[in-house]
């Protein structure tokens, strides 16, 4: 780069904003001149936020209700004494989990049951 060259920079986005201030475009925003009511995290968090609109709005993602019917079977279990019984409700909390594992974010993946947990002892 010679001396001559030189790299110049248009801000498009705040030539708009400021015309539209002269214009007076902004004067009759509601809230005009009051504190904006932030939550008090000012990191940017897409997942909080998702998370935050699902919660208003009353949606419960997939997973989370997967993981619910999880937590729910494997409270069940435990009143399990047949072997043949436990072994084929571990095997279907086990194909549960799979699913979920598929859809919920890596993070919140589960280990499968091991069958060995929760069969009887034998003395």
């Amino acid at each position: 780069m010679s001396n001559n060259d030189e790299f110049y920079y248009q801000d498009h986005i705040g030539e708009i904003i400021k015309r539209s201030e002269k214009e007076g475009m902004f004067d009759n925003l509601k809230g005009k001149g009051k504190p904006l009511e932030l939550d008090g995290d000012l990191s940017y968090n897409p997942d909080r936020l998702l998370n935050k609109v699902l919660k208003n709005n009353n949606v419960l993602p997939a997973w989370i209700q997967m993981d619910k019917d999880i937590e729910k079977m494997k409270a069940e279990l435990a009143g399990y004494s047949s072997e043949y019984n436990i072994r084929k409700y571990v095997e279907e909390i086990n194909k549960k989990i799979f699913n979920f594992n598929l859809s919920c974010p890596p993070p919140a993946q589960k280990r499968k049951l091991k069958l060995e947990d929760y069969l009887p002892n034998e003395s």
